[in-house]
């Protein structure tokens, strides 16, 4: 039989177990929606009672929140890779976009979009993360007008007009059945062809190269 300092000492640490709980939370707000973020949800993914979820959520708005925001910042690293020039890494992000790999981010956006109505808490927070997206895709647009890649002259108005396509994108991300149109399908790149000023079609050639890989 156990001892009881046994037991004590296979205990997992705060910031383990408070790490597993956002993980199980994001996965449900991702797949299933923030509202289906409940103590006894991420109890039976964790296989744990639902006391101790609430030993380290007590607000379960403060557990929604949580998991928003290690979804999208999860989401964000992917969208924006540190390797490569900076034309590769924005066709890797638009291309995301447009092959629907960021589908279920879409909905989580557009699902928090709607509760920030309800709740201040998660307005801030998502008004933050819109903040980081910001920055990190200016930084982006300054990169590349630095080598030449982009012909822009405010960074920062390009990043804005692409985000804009991106959410406008991602509006229909609850339709039913696909929509092929092409003018929607490549929404993305068309405006961040005119946005970053490339010359041609090299963004588009370097979407469709990033399309095509299985």
């Amino acid at each position: 039989m156990m001892s009881s300092s046994s037991a004590q000492r296979t205990r997992k640490l705060p910031e383990v177990r408070r790490a597993e709980i956002v993980h199980e939370a994001a996965s449900i707000a991702l797949y299933e929606g923030l509202e289906g973020i409940t103590l006894r949800a991420v109890a039976a993914r964790l296989g744990v009672r639902p006391g101790l979820i609430s030993h380290y959520y007590p607000v379960a708005e403060d557990l929604v929140i949580a998991a928003f925001v290690e979804a999208v910042s999860v989401e964000r690293e992917e969208l924006f890779p540190e390797r490569g020039d900076p034309l590769s890494r924005m066709a890797h992000l638009i291309s995301r976009i447009e092959s629907n790999q960021a589908f279920e981010l879409s909905r989580l956006w557009l699902n928090a979009r709607h509760l920030c109505r309800f709740s201040p808490a998660l307005a801030e927070a998502l008004q933050a993360q819109e903040y980081l997206d910001r920055m990190r895709l200016t930084s982006l647009i300054e990169e590349g007008a630095a080598v030449g890649d982009f012909v822009v002259d405010d960074p920062f108005g390009a990043s804005i007009r692409i985000l804009v396509a991106i959410d406008g994108v991602g509006a229909y991300a609850n339709n039913l059945g696909a929509f092929d149109y092409e003018a929607f399908t490549r929404f993305v790149t068309d405006v961040a062809e005119w946005s970053l000023g490339v010359p041609g079609d090299e963004l588009r050639s370097a979407v469709n190269r990033q399309l095509e890989r299985p």
